[in-house]
């Protein structure tokens, strides 16, 4: 039995498969084609690079000179209360220098970045309610402190869907997998189609960073006939059971890997980016990620994730010294990200997001079995993140921790009033950014969230 395109869509019944069936059999990406904003936006990417963890906010860029002057004495009021034992104040190692026009202090540690910092805006209020790594990436990724519920890359999709219809518009770049893993990039009860792609950056060969994705005994003619001939058969398969979201979300996913033969190799293609380019990023996974992320923004993808590494690198307990290490390999990356896409103008339309779940505490944490006392716990009261691009501010430091670097105290910010912020800028207002779900309106914020006007230009 053959069926035309026009029978089919005439064939297909009312609402969401009819939608999306429409747009895929006329070639286009169905539910992530571009999608009008609420209002125009300042910007139309989003990258945000994970420093998975949780990076010390007093030895990065929240400089504490009453830590260092009370330096092995006990805090004011007693050891702090946190997840874990913690003893005397301990000053971070690492000098701060002033950078720039703006003169914000950074620390030692991150030279490249600093050179950069006039287009940076520093964030030295954020908070998150819990001192855990599950609920606080949860609340980071995903506006709620548990699982289930849609990420930010998701919510960008849905409500703007992508540019570019042959490379997925929200892509997650993780040599394995951080802290709880692909629930970070989810979808939940958004369409399918809006989860994010994970791939693995520790790859350096685009055909192994994706794999089989390209068929070597059909032509694109007969691939085509034959993903045209799965849909006649999943339209059959709908018209007799309804609706199936799933299976939409496996026909529009077969349509992007389609498309993706004709675009992704030469996107995910570091080679032919040159030498001095790829030395100036530097090596190892994490420089990978920037590089490829600056590559996929070009290209029209709406966000891109790059965490770290897998687990939590910049949990560092036992010895803050660890955060020199970590620095060294993500400064320059960062750096030239920033830098390039500075250069290129696409630093005006592309918001760069730095920064881990939480900080870390201004004393030192005690443990019986370490062998080491160098290192800092959990703090989820007061920690710094960077933002940079897409109609931020750049050269401001922005709220305060106290004297010693543990709690907000000045403008605290709340990762939804970031999002809100973040959705404004892409020209979403985050109140009426929402999906029916379980008899209620969900959205990114929850039901919080306020725009950090002061932040803008």
């Amino acid at each position: 039995m053959q069926i035309s395109r026009r029978d089919l869509l005439t064939r297909a019944g009312a609402g969401f498969g009819a939608l999306g069936l429409r747009s895929l059999f006329a070639g286009t990406g169905g539910l992530l084609e571009p999608r009008a904003p609420h209002f125009a936006p300042r910007a139309k990417h989003v990258i945000h690079l994970f420093l998975n963890g949780g990076p010390s906010q007093v030895d990065t860029f929240d400089p504490k000179p009453m830590l260092t002057k009370f330096h092995g004495t006990p805090a004011p009021g007693g050891n702090l209360k946190t997840e874990r034992k913690t003893g005397n104040l301990l000053k971070s190692p690492f000098q701060f220098i002033p950078r720039g026009k703006s003169g914000i202090e950074v620390s030692e540690i991150f030279p490249k970045l600093g050179e950069h910092i006039d287009d940076i805006c520093v964030i030295r209020s954020m908070h998150v309610d819990r001192p855990f790594h599950e609920p606080s990436l949860f609340m980071w990724n995903c506006g709620h402190q548990i699982a289930g519920h849609p990420s930010m890359g998701s919510w960008l999709t849905y409500g703007l869907g992508t540019a570019n219809q042959n490379l997925p518009g929200f892509v997650v770049l993780c040599p394995g997998f951080p802290v709880v893993g692909p629930q970070l990039w989810t979808s939940a009860y958004l369409p399918g189609i809006h989860q994010g792609v994970h791939l693995p950056n520790n790859e350096s060969q685009p055909e192994r960073l994706i794999q089989h994705l390209r068929n070597q005994k059909l032509t694109p003619a007969d691939q085509r006939r034959q993903v045209e001939l799965i849909h006649q058969i999943n339209k059959l398969h709908m018209d007799r059971a309804g609706a199936d979201p799933q299976l939409e979300t496996r026909i529009q996913s077969m349509e992007i890997a389609y498309r993706m033969q004709s675009e992704a190799m030469d996107a995910f293609d570091l080679s032919k980016e040159p030498e001095p380019i790829r030395e100036r990023y530097g090596k190892g996974d994490f420089a990978r990620g920037c590089l490829i992320a600056r590559r996929l923004v070009e290209r029209g993808v709406r966000m891109v994730q790059v965490y770290y590494g897998n687990s939590q690198p910049w949990d560092n307990h036992d010895d803050i010294m660890k955060h020199a290490d970590l620095a060294q390999t993500s400064d320059a990356p960062m750096a030239a990200l920033i830098a390039d896409l500075k250069a290129s103008g696409l630093l005006k339309d592309t918001i760069v997001l730095i920064g881990g779940e939480f900080g870390r505490t201004p004393s030192v944490e005690v443990s019986a079995i370490a062998k080491l006392h160098n290192g800092r716990d959990h703090n989820n009261h007061g920690f710094s993140v960077l933002v940079a691009g897409g109609g931020f501010r750049g050269g401001i430091a922005y709220g305060a921790t106290d004297d010693f670097g543990f709690k907000a105290v000045d403008k605290p910010v709340h990762p939804h009033d970031l999002h809100a912020t973040i959705l404004h800028q892409m020209g979403l207002d985050h109140t009426r950014l929402t999906y029916r779900h379980s008899g209620r309106d969900f959205r990114l914020t929850d039901v919080a969230g306020n725009l950090v006007k002061d932040i803008l230009m």
